[in-house]
């Protein structure tokens, strides 16, 4: 139950952050709050948002059970999470987020709302390879690494 506990409190303050609280002063901002249409963009928008709550939740889900930890950083998992979305890339709760940040730039038709997910994207990836990846290297060993053969960082493999 603990567990449950942090994580919602860090999906609040982390990714809450990235994925409402910016983004709603983003769009207030350049004067884009309220709309009186729901078209091709907006339905776009809902699903891709919609997917990327799911992605997050089944991420944070995994984190919890599979790993017996949170994605907080104070009580990290204690066994590697390689399962779920993890078989496929090692970034799922990343990509959730930015398909959150990419449906929000659809429904709002937000280009701010867009380079703004593009920044997030070029953060997290400075994030995952100079702090994240030899974080869990040290955690985690021969295993991570194994497991960093074998699944890749984003959606694909590149050559």
């Amino acid at each position: 139950m603990m567990r449950i506990l942090k994580t919602l409190f860090f999906v609040i303050i982390g990714p809450g952050s990235v994925v409402v609280y910016i983004p709603y002063f983003l769009i207030s901002y350049v004067g884009l709050i309220g709309f009186s249409k729901i078209d091709y963009f907006q339905l776009s928008g809902m699903f891709l948002f919609a997917a990327g709550v799911a992605i997050a939740l089944w991420c944070f889900y995994n984190f919890i059970f599979s790993g017996k930890g949170t994605p907080v950083p104070i009580d990290p998992p204690k066994h590697l999470v390689v399962c779920g979305l993890y078989r496929y890339t090692r970034n799922p709760m990343y990509l959730g987020i930015l398909l959150i940040l990419g449906g929000e730039a659809l429904f709002f038709e937000s280009y701010v709302m867009l380079i703004y997910a593009v920044c997030m994207f070029c953060l997290f990836q400075a994030f995952i390879i100079g702090f994240e990846e030899p974080s869990l290297k040290v955690r985690f060993g021969k295993e991570y690494e194994e497991y960093c053969q074998s699944v890749p960082r984003w959606l694909f493999r590149s050559r």
